[in-house]
């Protein structure tokens, strides 16, 4: 075969492809699980290789399948460590059931389940939430005002936000006190529960 100073030429690189780009194909869509689009990238940078390193085509062996095969397996190997080095890619999919923060119409219906949630405590928790959290006392306040020791509304406050964790598990962020003491944060904009 003929070779250049530094490439190989192209009709020596064209003859390559045709002798051994098929089977070399073949054996990089096993490498690539069947991925297509992979093998194919493959298949060329393993030619690009071929092309920049003429030297190959003076090996003592009659074939260059061997060397290709090499090439190719060798970034296979590459490629699929890149891959794994890099957090997953998402598909688009997943970014179009993503609710959009700005959608007034996602924080509306979460206020709905929460003044639901809300509603369905007890008296004297939806009391303590509602001091706290909507009117936005401190626990000492609340506690004067319901005329409760403060330790009763960390209490109260810490078991109802853990019931409405439960009772809303896609909003586990939002009540901060749920499973780690009664911390006082801030719920999602519900308004007054109006009880």
């Amino acid at each position: 075969m003929t070779t250049a100073t530094t490439t190989t030429d192209e009709r020596a690189l064209e003859e390559l492809q045709r002798e051994h780009g098929p089977a070399l194909l073949s054996f990089l869509l096993g490498l690539t699980y069947g991925d297509q689009q992979r093998a194919e990238d493959l298949l060329q940078e393993t030619l690009v290789r071929a092309w920049q390193h003429p030297e190959a085509f003076e090996a003592p062996y009659e074939s260059m399948r061997p060397w290709l095969f090499t090439v190719g397996r060798r970034l296979a190997i590459d490629a699929r460590r890149s891959r794994m080095a890099r957090p997953t890619e998402i598909g688009d999919g997943v970014l179009a059931t993503t609710p959009d923060p700005a959608d007034p119409t996602e924080s509306a219906v979460a206020a709905l389940d929460i003044r639901a949630a809300v509603a369905g405590l007890s008296p004297a928790h939806r009391a303590v939430l509602e001091r706290i959290y909507f009117d936005g006392l401190t626990v000492n306040e609340a506690a004067e005002e319901l005329g409760i020791p403060a330790g009763t509304v960390k209490s109260r406050s810490y078991y109802a936000l853990r019931a409405l964790g439960r009772c809303l598990p896609g909003y586990s962020r939002a009540f901060p006190g749920a499973g780690r003491g009664a911390d006082r944060g801030r719920l999602p904009s519900a308004g007054r529960s109006g009880a």
